[in-house]
């Protein structure tokens, strides 16, 4: 994508029905409150009158569990994906690009698969998953420890989990395994570890950072979500970048992607100009320190949308 072509359409889904902390409902708020429309503006996007997807709150619902399903919430969860699927749609009918602000990482269910369903509908084309995060997001609900749906999304995404999940919007398995790439991992449940081995994704831990530093494997994990596609998905978890570049989520795990290391991905995607749709995800401003992890999550955005130092 590039800034003169695009309007730029936020969508802000308060979601943490996903997770076991509270807190990550009030991130698009946050985001907000650090200036992200101003920001998207100053580079000279249009932005488009942003859009909140309803979400109920924990304390309104009777139910955890759905009946036929370990996953916790799964039918308010379902609803809201489906809301934000059908935004996002719209969104990519309208030639506007949608960025989706969370909320928990369980919204990447929806936006992914209105990303998915649009290049099949409408170019017959794939396209490509670049998944940034902590964790693997790879259980289901057989295997999940938790039930926290935030740790599905991604299995879900490649047909393997909940049917009701797995179909949002359309049938079926949203991405395939060849064009996805799971980027920053390091913290990953047992039960979790062969169901990545299994699935055929491509993996960059942080130990293959560290071996191949972040250019390396930032060019080829473009490269490989750009083979036969027509252009990649990026769902950005907060949580992937080290806790003292950003504290405000409540799922931190120590040794992760520097400040600069999160910068370089972002403008190498940027770069790319085959970016499609971006979810930012997991801010949690009730664990932050005076809004820096949004304020610093504004200047990632703007690195995947263009900005550069000259």
């Amino acid at each position: 994508m590039t800034r003169h072509q695009t309007t730029i359409q936020v969508i802000g889904v308060p979601l943490d029905l996903g997770a076991s902390r509270r807190g990550t409902d009030a991130g698009p708020s946050a985001l907000r409150v650090a200036g992200l429309r101003a920001a998207l503006r100053k580079m000279g996007y249009e932005v488009a009158r942003d859009i909140d997807i309803s979400v109920p709150q924990k304390e309104t619902q009777e139910r955890k569990v759905d009946g036929q399903s370990s996953a916790r919430y799964k039918q308010e969860i379902l609803q809201v994906c489906t809301d934000l699927a059908n935004v996002a749609y719209a969104t990519l009918e309208q030639g506007n690009f949608p960025l989706i602000t969370g909320g928990d990482h369980s919204v990447a269910m929806g936006s992914v698969s209105a990303t998915s369903h649009f290049y099949r509908e409408t170019k017959q084309q794939e396209i490509g998953l670049i998944w940034f995060d902590a964790h693997g997001d790879m259980n289901t609900p057989e295997s999940s420890p938790s039930g926290n749906i935030h740790g599905m999304p991604l299995a879900h995404l490649l047909g393997k989990g909940d049917q009701d999940l797995i179909d949002i919007l359309a049938p079926g398995a949203k991405v395939k395994p060849e064009n996805v790439v799971l980027i920053g991992v390091r913290d990953i449940d047992s039960n979790e570890q062969k169901i990545i081995r299994d699935a055929g994704i491509h993996v960059f831990t942080m130990r293959d950072i560290d071996e191949m530093g972040m250019a390396a494997v930032s060019r080829e994990a473009i490269r490989l979500v750009g083979h036969n596609t027509a252009g990649f998905h990026l769902s950005f978890d907060l949580d992937g970048c080290d806790p003292s570049v950003i504290p405000g989520t409540g799922t931190t795990v120590q040794g992760g992607v520097n400040y600069r290391e999160a910068h370089l991905l972002l403008e190498l995607c940027a770069e790319s100009q085959n970016m499609l749709a971006m979810d930012v995800v997991e801010l949690n401003p009730f664990l932050d320190h005076k809004n820096v992890s949004a304020e610093r999550a504004v200047l990632l955005i703007k690195s995947a949308l263009g900005e550069c130092i000259l």
